[in-house]
């Protein structure tokens, strides 16, 4: 009964995402959504495995990909800082806490924090000056703030069936504007504070590690600046993970090698493949590689992390086109 409980409750969580791309399909809307840096992954083992995380249980760095695969935390309390060098010399920072009250019993679930920031530096600001020999006037220098913050929280259901979500509020400040209007100018504040909202599954198929991943990110009410309307990156993912060394009992003691796959469906750009792979010797040292499909600069990314006594240092490189490299550094520490 329990067994088919799982299946019913893994199928209607499977038509409702299928439905859901659909949706989002026949209402396509590419580039046109803000607050892109809601889309960017810091964490560096995500990022060394091509972004390809939604079936991948990753502890507190799980409210950033998918919030069920929280739920299966095998620690009391997991705390991660990611750093990313991202381009354009911005600077992204990640940050995230999950709380397991009963490690050996998911009966309370887990609860988890987030916090996201950007570092944009430095811009001068213009105006436009008809009349003028370059058409414009420099204003000042202004540096714009974007940051979020979430609280989530993460249970299994079953042995097998997991759901999470999380509730982040989002902020960016682009500075004032100033903007002429029937001859007068007059100054334009361009602040927003959102609310974003993530949901997501995992379900455990019992065939040795198999195991699926749905959820829907970013889901917000529409915003405007000015006279344009816009949502946040809304992205639809589903995914699929196994440590295939479970087929090779002989070598599974000492060696991992995760294989994931992940297809999304962003509002930002079309649907993707995202393909990753994490292997671990003697849960010590990791090397890691993936790949994103229909990407005009970002392809393979590569990655190693190192873990001892609860601490990991996860590092990944991305080769970005002609933007050069992404770099980025991810300290874990689990007790």
């Amino acid at each position: 009964m329990k067994h088919k409980l799982n299946m019913i409750i893994f199928g209607l969580a499977l038509v409702s995402a299928i439905s859901s791309f659909t949706w989002a399909k026949e209402r396509q809307k590419l580039a046109q959504t803000g607050f892109q840096f809601l889309s960017v992954m810091s964490d560096a083992r995500a990022a060394g495995m091509g972004g390809a995380v939604n079936s991948v249980e990753m502890g507190s760095s799980s409210l950033f990909s998918n919030p069920a695969c929280m739920a299966t935390m095998p620690n009391r309390i997991d705390i991660t800082f990611s750093q990313n060098q991202w381009i354009a010399d911005i600077n992204h920072t990640m940050a995230s806490v999950a709380i397991n009250p009963s490690p050996k019993s998911p009966q309370y679930g887990v609860i988890g924090f987030s916090f996201q920031s950007v570092d944009y530096g430095n811009f001068v600001g213009t105006i436009v000056a008809p009349g003028t020999e370059k058409g414009f006037e420099l204003t000042d220098i202004f540096s714009p703030t974007a940051f979020a913050a979430g609280v989530g929280y993460a249970k299994s259901l079953s042995d097998r069936f997991s759901v999470g979500g999380q509730i982040r509020w989002v902020y960016q400040n682009l500075r004032e504007s100033r903007v002429i209007l029937r001859g007068d100018t007059v100054k334009v504040k361009n602040e927003m504070q959102p609310f974003s909202f993530d949901f997501g599954t995992l379900f455990k198929t019992g065939i040795k590690s198999l195991q699926f991943g749905m959820s829907i990110r970013h889901f917000s009410k529409e915003l405007k600046y000015a006279y344009e309307g816009f949502q946040l990156p809304l992205l639809f993912t589903m995914g699929v993970s196994m440590n295939v060394m479970d087929l090779l009992p002989e070598f599974s003691s000492n060696h991992r090698l995760i294989v994931s796959i992940d297809a999304t469906h962003d509002r930002s750009y079309p649907e993707q493949l995202l393909i990753g792979l994490d292997y671990t010797f003697m849960r010590l040292l990791s090397l890691r590689a993936g790949y994103i499909t229909n990407d005009d600069e970002e392809g393979l990314s590569f990655g190693l992390g190192i873990s001892t006594l609860g601490l990991q240092l996860d590092y990944a490189y991305t080769p970005y086109g002609v933007f050069d490299k992404v770099q980025r550094m991810t300290a874990r520490f689990s007790f």
